[in-house]
């Protein structure tokens, strides 16, 4: 398997160094500057964290170890890397920070080497990738598609090969929108089963979550262990029950993925069948996850003191919005939270799991979803027409996790698995299962600096 994994065996293994391989990723970084997936990139870091991982005692070395790591532009931050959220305004005044968040602390311990900042749309209100003042990020499947949002930059660099593994973010589906946009694997992790802190800048009321995303289950799987948080685990039953929702709104290519994903559980020993998707669920957690949001930016713009005129008009309107929301409203909306929290129960009681698709079609071209416009409930529609029910895990604190099945016009193919909170590594184990019974994908690129 080409992944991160194997990249640090290699490394380990003498195959490669690290300082062979951070070049290469420099080389592709900088030959598919075209791609607009890196917004930031620090040579200098990247050349001393790989000569510092080279001389570092084999019994010392992570599971990652030497690998390049690329962080969003958005979220938990690493030191020496300047967030900037796609923003102009905040990339203008943007500092280094001086630590890493506690996040990245961990991810930093299996020997990733954090150098470069991926991109972002501004304040990470789109699922596209458009960075403010930068050209637009594109799919490494088809330049002219969007790679997703809001983790776009993430999610191209990956499949290009710039790097093997990226950190990424999701509040209301932009880990896993990504992952489906470019063929990889994502998982968003339970409420509370990774740190947020120090500053909790990306805490969101609970309903964002970060992790990274990948070219396997496995990576997936030893990067969720890093930075694991326990909460009271989730077992699958003997035989998994697998609940099987198919969006009215989620095209043949997609709804044929889930089924083909399906059809791979069954082989591994899974109970299958059908039930309805969660669509009403889905529209009220939308519009939480929407007052959230919207509350969320007019507070960080007041706190940067940034006026409305230096944000994309989109963004300004949800401020305006926020600004309009009264405390009563943001109350009412978190106790919604917590009674959907309760209700999606329900969707567990005959199933350890869902399967659902991620995308309702193919990535849409590079602009559909910019944020030149000024109406917020149109753009907002927009999404989740775009990705049904994404931020329904989110809102409800659920685990999800994204990976490929299947390819259609040359394109890959998304499903996802969601499960009840505290069910990630049995999602994980539910995803070797199918990864092992995918078609094989053939990337774009290979991934810089592994050997053939």
């Amino acid at each position: 398997m080409t992944d991160a994994t194997a990249l640090a065996a290699a490394i380990s293994g003498g195959q490669v160094s690290a300082v062979e391989v951070m070049d290469a990723t420099l080389a592709a970084c900088h030959a598919r500057a075209d791609l607009g997936a890196v917004v930031h990139l620090d040579e200098d870091m990247a050349r001393a964290g790989a000569a510092a991982a080279d001389s570092l005692p084999h019994d010392r070395r992570g599971p990652f170890h030497g690998v390049p790591f690329a962080v969003k532009d958005l979220g938990g931050f690493a030191r020496g890397l300047p967030p900037a959220a796609g923003s102009a305004a905040i990339k203008g005044e943007a500092r280094r920070p001086e630590a890493d968040s506690h996040l990245m602390q961990d991810l930093r311990r299996t020997g990733l080497i954090p150098f470069a900042i991926t991109a972002t749309p501004p304040f990470g209100l789109s699922l596209s990738c458009e960075p403010e003042g930068l050209p637009p990020t594109r799919n490494p499947w088809n330049p002219a598609l969007t790679p997703g949002g809001s983790s776009g930059g993430a999610a191209a660099a990956v499949a290009a090969g710039l790097v093997a593994i990226a950190h990424a973010t999701d509040a209301a589906g932009s880990i896993r929108v990504p992952a489906a946009c470019c063929g990889l694997t994502g998982l968003k992790p339970s409420r509370g089963a990774t740190p947020g802190g120090p500053d909790f800048a990306n805490h969101l009321m609970g309903i964002a979550s970060e992790l990274v995303l990948a070219r396997s289950v496995r990576d997936v799987e030893t990067a969720f262990g890093a930075v694991y948080q326990p909460l009271a685990p989730v077992h699958l039953s003997e035989r998994p029950r697998i609940g099987l929702a198919l969006p009215a709104r989620c095209g043949p290519d997609q709804v044929h993925a889930a089924k083909e994903a399906a059809e791979a559980l069954r082989d591994a020993g899974c109970e299958v069948h059908d039930i309805p998707a969660p669509d009403r669920m889905g529209a009220e957690a939308h519009a939480i996850a929407r007052t959230i949001l919207s509350v969320s930016l007019a507070e960080w713009l007041a706190a940067l003191k940034i006026p409305d005129d230096r944000v994309p008009p989109l963004a300004a309107a949800m401020a305006a919005e926020g600004r309009a929301t009264p405390a009563t409203m943001l109350f009412a909306a978190s106790r919604q939270l917590a009674r959907l929290t309760n209700r999606t129960r329900k969707l567990f009681a005959a199933a350890d799991a869902v399967l659902m698709p991620v995308l309702s079609s193919a990535p849409p071209p590079v602009g559909r979803f910019d944020l030149a416009g000024s109406d917020p409930e149109a753009h907002m529609a927009a999404l989740e027409a775009f990705a049904p029910n994404a931020a329904l895990a989110n809102v409800a604190g659920l685990p999800a996790l994204a990976l490929p099945f299947g390819m259609a016009d040359e394109l890959p193919l998304g499903v996802q698995l969601i499960g009840p909170p505290g069910a990630d590594f049995a999602l994980l184990s539910l995803a070797a299962m199918i990864e092992a019974r995918a078609p094989a994908l053939s990337f774009p690129s290979p991934i810089a600096g592994l050997p053939a």
